[in-house]
């Protein structure tokens, strides 16, 4: 069976949130300042990637509120 995460861990989850919320705005700036298309894809394709891993990171998140007991 599967354990709650513990405090410590949801902290770190949620910092990590942070930082791929943080990655995903830096390459969408990125994107918009350069001219070649190559560069572009490459700034394109980060921001994907890092969506998908805040997406995962919420996934678990929403995983675990299913799981952790209720407290009151």
């Amino acid at each position: 069976m599967v354990q709650p995460l513990t405090g410590k861990e949801l902290e770190y989850m949620a910092d990590c949130m942070s930082n791929e919320d943080l990655l995903i705005k830096q390459a969408i700036v990125a994107l918009t300042h350069v001219q070649n298309p190559a560069v572009q894809q490459l700034f394109t394709q980060a921001a994907k990637q890092h969506q998908q891993h805040y997406q995962q990171l919420l996934t678990a998140v929403q995983q675990h509120a299913s799981i952790a007991p209720n407290i009151q």
